[in-house]
């Protein structure tokens, strides 16, 4: 049970003293390459979807 008690309390000082936390605006920053990465990466799969789709339906119309 120490150990397990030793370990949270470790982790805990850890985390308060040495990791180095993003300011407010540095967070900012990083959400807005996000969200923006996100958005471009959903249209490109929606294009691939897209296109993927019409050329199924491409090919399927040939057998019909």
């Amino acid at each position: 049970m120490n150990k397990i008690k030793l370990f949270f309390e470790e982790a805990y000082q850890e985390l308060r003293f040495k990791v180095s936390w993003p300011t407010w605006p540095e967070l900012q920053a990083s959400t807005t390459v996000v969200l923006i990465a996100a958005a471009i990466l959903s249209i490109i799969v929606f294009l691939m979807d897209l296109a993927s789709s019409e050329l199924l339906d491409l090919y399927y119309g040939l057998f019909s």
